[in-house]
């Protein structure tokens, strides 16, 4: 076997462990992934699934950095084929929304569950969480800027404010559809999102 083989191997084999780790933290945080675990249920052995992370904590960081990616290809990456300004800003927020409402995860968004699991709790996973939350509300930020320096939001617009309201609306969404299945609130989350858009 050429070494280029072995290590395309390898990186397809590490993506599935990410992505069944994915799942499971979805649903069961991400302390509820485990190497043995994973080991158990990919059918391999436990150095086999340790030589690609590690640590427990490792896994956990690298399974919450690949829901990231995951989120920022269906959510930021298409709206950028949009201008920078309002058409973009509404194009992200309704990709989030859309997120939400059709999970690519059984469990949900793994950034807000991990938000929720890890926020009082120091130490390198709550970190990496930070850092991903800290990343999406700069993107937010940064399109609300975009519209208001292009004019089609007013000048003086309250930028933290309505990036916080629309970070807010996802956390609630997620929520509501996580514990009531509930399928009216991807309406009020986008109704949420237009009037945090609307001030004035």
């Amino acid at each position: 076997m050429s070494p280029r083989r072995s290590a395309a191997e390898a990186q397809a084999t590490r993506g599935r462990i990410l992505e069944r780790a994915a799942e499971i933290a979805s649903e069961e945080g991400l302390d509820g992934i485990t190497i043995g675990r994973l080991a158990e249920e990919m059918e391999m052995s436990k150095s086999g699934v340790h030589k690609h992370f590690g640590t427990k904590e490792t896994l956990q960081i690298s399974t919450l950095d690949k829901a990231f990616v995951d989120f920022w290809h269906r959510v930021v990456e298409p709206a950028l084929a949009q201008p920078p300004g309002l058409r973009r800003l509404r194009a992200v927020c309704e990709n989030s929304v859309n997120y939400l409402e059709e999970p690519l995860l059984p469990g949900g968004c793994l950034m807000t569950a991990a938000l929720t699991e890890y926020d009082s709790r120091p130490g390198r996973v709550r970190d990496a969480v930070a850092e991903v939350w800290s990343r999406w509300r700069a993107q937010l930020r940064a399109e609300l800027t975009a519209a208001v320096a292009s004019g089609e939001l007013p000048a003086g617009f309250d930028v933290d404010q309505a990036q916080f309201e629309i970070v807010a609306a996802g956390l609630a969404l997620n929520a509501a559809m996580q514990l009531e299945h509930d399928h009216a609130a991807a309406g009020r989350a986008r109704r949420a999102i237009e009037r945090a858009l609307q001030q004035r």
